[in-house]
């Protein structure tokens, strides 16, 4: 191949088009149709290597992968869902504003009633406590 820079000269492309016209391609369906039979062969062939394969694998043990496989697709989604339901809040100009607001009044009203006394205090960390023991043993 030939490939002068500034010579002028046309590119050769041998390894890249063929010298057939259009017409010379139409009576060249034979090959088409050997090509589609290796195509149709190689299918087969690896459709049974897949088939062995999944005929080799131990099924008894696949509920165990199949709940990590469950736990992690339904992780995925909720990501998926949670962060277009934040892209659409924040579209909106005033939103994100309000519900920050609306978290400082909730956590300004909770902190009022269960932190105010001594004894609300206690009963918070109790349940804390309580909470712990029961998750974490």
């Amino acid at each position: 191949m030939n490939f002068p820079l500034l010579s002028g000269q046309y590119i050769e492309t041998t390894d890249f088009m063929s010298d057939n016209t259009p017409e010379s391609n139409q009576d060249s369906g034979s090959s088409t149709s050997s090509e589609t039979k290796s195509f149709s062969d190689k299918y087969s062939d690896v459709m049974g290597k897949v088939n062995e394969t999944l005929g080799n694998v131990d099924w008894t043990q696949m509920g165990k992968y199949g709940k990590a496989a469950g736990i992690i697709a339904v992780v995925v989604i909720a990501q998926i869902i949670i962060k277009v339901v934040i892209d659409t809040i924040n579209f909106f100009p005033i939103l994100p504003g309000l519900l920050e607001l609306l978290g400082v009044v909730v956590v300004g009203q909770w902190s009022w009633q269960n932190l105010r006394t001594s004894e609300s205090r206690e009963a918070v960390l109790d349940k804390v406590q309580n909470l712990k023991k029961t998750y974490l043993g």
